[in-house]
């Protein structure tokens, strides 16, 4: 079941950048000025400021392209609807929420204004009439249930996971926390929501996973039929987890709606399939290929013998003092409780997050990451979207992915917010077919290594260029309490 979350932007105040940006220094931030490039988009100059607050100097390349698109709305010829192919990282999130919320915000200020010459009217005809001048209503609290009333929001983000929901709905409480008045509520599963059902009150964006959207549709607790804006993020996730039929039941929903735009990491057929039955006749744009965004994460390949090899490799990794954050991903919910359980048994401050745990307990885990408490995630695929903590320095495929496009998007979890990454991956032989796979889909080799001591017995189909790691990760040293040499018990894991 889903939940929802509701946000106003006094709530935020951790920084969370959306995508992948440069970053200016220190120096710079005291004197910074609006970047030319986003404001000559012609974007609000309440999402300029919040642009400028974000320290986003020059616009994204799927930025640079679909905003300028998007923005496009004229009574000759209604908005665009876009289809766009874009990777992690590239800043998407920030290219369908700025012309989202801008035409939202130009809208509420147009009624507003035509509001204040009404009052103004009223105020005039009273004084001449020698009448009591009218007061101004008095707001009534949202929390109380005898003020709630269903919600009808103006925009529409969907979601495939809970994370990638919540971390969206942070990047546009960032974006609307200089524009009075404009509430972003994020619909996911969970949680508790009688409380959560008022704060959806007033809402202009919701930002959702379908399950739970379409539940407060039935109950009556929200109405889309004053939907505006529909945007599909991860439309290829959204597919692969079956939301196909709520999709559908959605776009009927919202069938006045004047834009929709889509994003997904491919537009393959079934993208194109989905678009041809919610959009009107969509531009395409294809946004940078897998290689050329990741130029700045280093992939590299290890060979192991055995599950127990490869718990070897990745202790002696785990040693490396430059790590500052890691996510290590596991291929099952078992698989990620045991290894979060050894780490910790030996020292590493890890802990596990996977679709089995308690919203709740997920979003403390996730905090407790963002705020420097643990270092080292260990996750299923359920974070290879949605996370995004510019400190993780490293990326761990202890178990590999099921699809080829997931490996694109765990290691997107690194190398974020303009720094540069390292993803490791460690693959028994039997897994070569799978690596080859990978290799295939991002158009790139990856290199393998070995690390002398731990050198694999065995040698794959191909050999790989095996070339010796020069010293240890980490200079020799270790977390308080590790163990050296140990490894870690070798437990059983069954598919999630």
């Amino acid at each position: 079941m889903d939940d929802l979350n509701l946000h106003s932007p006094a709530e935020l105040n951790a920084e969370h950048p959306s995508d992948t940006h440069t970053h200016t220094t220190a120096e710079t931030r005291t004197t910074a000025v609006v970047p030319n490039a986003f404001a000559q988009m012609g974007l609000a100059c309440e999402l300029l400021a919040a642009v400028r607050d974000l320290n986003f100097t020059e616009p994204t390349a799927v930025q640079l392209r679909a905003i300028p698109l998007a923005l496009q709305d004229n009574a000759d010829k209604p908005a665009n609807d876009l289809l766009v192919s874009s990777q992690t990282g590239s800043g998407k999130t920030v290219a369908f929420l700025l012309p989202v919320l801008h035409t939202i915000l130009i809208e509420r200020q147009a009624l507003e204004q035509q509001e204040a010459k009404e009052r103004a009217m009223k105020l005039e005809q009273a004084k001449a009439n020698g009448e009591e001048l009218p007061k101004k209503p008095r707001r009534k609290n949202p929390t109380d249930t005898r003020h709630v009333k269903p919600a009808f929001p103006s925009a529409l983000v969907l979601c495939p996971t809970r994370e990638l929901a919540q971390q969206v709905a942070r990047d546009a409480i960032d974006l609307v926390k200089h524009c009075k008045g404009l509430r972003v509520a994020c619909v996911v599963g969970g949680m508790p929501y009688p409380l959560q059902i008022a704060r959806l009150h007033n809402a202009d964006l919701v930002v959702a996973t379908p399950g739970r959207l379409l539940d407060l549709q039935r109950s009556k607790q929200l109405h889309l039929s004053k939907v505006q804006f529909l945007v599909v993020d991860e439309a290829d996730r959204m597919l692969d987890l079956g939301f196909a039929e709520d999709l559908a039941d959605i776009h009927k929903l919202t069938e006045l709606r004047r834009q929709t735009m889509m994003f997904s990491a491919t537009i393959a057929p079934r993208i194109q399939q989905l678009a041809a039955r919610i959009m009107r006749t969509p531009q395409r744009l294809q946004i940078e290929s897998t290689k050329e965004q990741k130029s700045n994460i280093k992939q590299i390949l290890f060979w192991a013998d055995s599950q127990q090899h490869k718990r070897k490799l990745l202790d002696h990794w785990l040693r490396d003092t430059t790590i500052d954050q890691a996510i290590v991903f596991a291929s099952t919910q078992i698989e990620c409780d045991a290894l979060a359980e050894d780490l910790q048994q030996v020292g590493f401050s890890a802990v596990a997050l996977h679709g089995a745990l308690s919203q709740g307990l997920r979003n403390r885990r996730l905090q407790a990451l963002r705020d420097g408490r643990v270092q080292i995630l260990v996750a299923t695929d359920v974070a290879a979207r949605g996370i995004d903590v510019p400190s993780i320095s490293h990326v761990f495929n202890f178990g590999l992915p099921m699809k080829q496009e997931d490996y694109v998007h765990r290691i997107g979890r690194t190398g974020r917010a303009g720094r540069d990454g390292l993803a490791v991956t460690f693959a028994e032989f039997r897994d070569r077919r799978k690596i080859m796979d990978i290799e295939h889909y991002t158009q790139e080799t990856l290199k393998a290594e070995i690390i002398p001591g731990l050198e694999p017995t065995q040698r794959p189909a191909r050999a790989p260029s095996h070339e010796p790691r020069r010293g240890k990760p980490g200079g020799g040293k270790s977390f308080a309490g590790a163990k050296r040499g140990t490894g870690f018990k070798l437990r059983s894991a069954a598919r999630s």
